[in-house]
């Protein structure tokens, strides 16, 4: 459901009256189909040399049940650009991901969000590049995602204060929709140190589509919504994994079933989205899907 103009996807939702589903992972689906990791730029090189599987992937989840489906732009950044090398051409790669997902889609009632990592590392405490050099990185990221026919961005396991403000305030003075996904750690807060009740009320300020948190254990997000009453615009998908990032292979860790008993654990608070991290494949989103059938 891409359009030309800025979208608010949940005023879709309001219509189909259930949260809007998200799909799983694609790196480690990625994975399991025989690939690997491209190092800094993950597993994104995929949608030059294997279109096909990336497409492929878009389409299964759309199958499953999936209302949004997520660019393979998780690392298709400037910053991981240039660190990889080769004088890669970046709008070609994030044109080519759009591309696919907007293939995938075609004219079904399919959002596209164009996927937004961190600059750096996802995991890594301190930020080492300059606010600068931050600022430059998404603002020409989050812009070819945009222009290439994305629904609205998904800023992904995002995890520290600043960023999340140069993120938020540029979407915020563009007028283009965004949703505010973050990571944090088992005492709930980012790894820049702030308390995350109080980050999603600066977030609040930008006026996101919603904030959703990501990549996270289930006990960890369990934490925060036994003690949050979620009175906003809210969504999460979780790490459903097994292996590591750093070691380069994520397998599925939480068996479809058990991931869809959990999510219908948390429908109470009326979440705006729901879908599913690494580990998570289309089988994941088809029982969560099931959930309102």
């Amino acid at each position: 459901m891409n359009n030309s103009k800025p979208i608010n996807p949940f005023s879709f939702a309001r219509v189909i009256r259930h949260p809007l589903i998200l799909d799983g992972a694609m790196g480690s689906m990625l994975q399991q189909n025989g690939l690997k990791s491209d190092g800094p730029m993950w597993m994104s090189l995929a949608n030059l040399n294997f279109p096909d599987i990336v497409y492929s992937i878009h389409k299964e989840y759309i199958d499953a049940g999936a209302d949004i489906i997520t660019t393979n732009t998780f690392r298709t950044n400037p910053v991981a650009v240039k660190r990889f090398g080769h004088n890669l051409n970046i709008k070609n790669i994030v044109n080519s991901a759009v591309s696919l997902a907007l293939q995938a889609a075609n004219d079904l009632p399919v959002f596209v969000a164009g996927s937004n990592a961190p600059a750096e590392d996802c995991y890594q405490r301190e930020r080492k590049l300059s606010l600068a050099k931050i600022r430059y990185n998404h603002s020409e990221h989050i812009d070819l995602l945009m222009e290439a026919g994305c629904s609205f961005i998904l800023n992904e396991t995002q995890s520290h204060l600043e960023e999340i403000k140069i993120i938020s305030q540029y979407c915020s003075i563009k007028s283009i929709p965004f949703i505010m996904s973050l990571f944090i750690d088992g005492n709930l807060r980012l790894l820049s140190g702030e308390k995350l009740f109080d980050v999603i009320n600066i977030i609040q300020d930008y006026n996101p589509l919603a904030i959703g948190i990501n990549c996270i254990k289930p006990e960890t997000f369990l934490k925060f919504y036994k003690n949050c009453k979620m009175d906003f615009n809210w969504g999460v998908y979780l790490n459903a994994g097994a292996g590591s990032y750093r070691n380069k292979y994520i397998s599925t860790g939480i068996s479809p079933v058990e991931y869809a008993k959990l999510i219908k654990s948390l429908i109470a608070k009326n979440p705006s989205f729901i879908g599913g991290c690494c580990g998570t494949t289309p089988d994941h989103i088809k029982h969560i899907k099931n959930l309102y059938i």
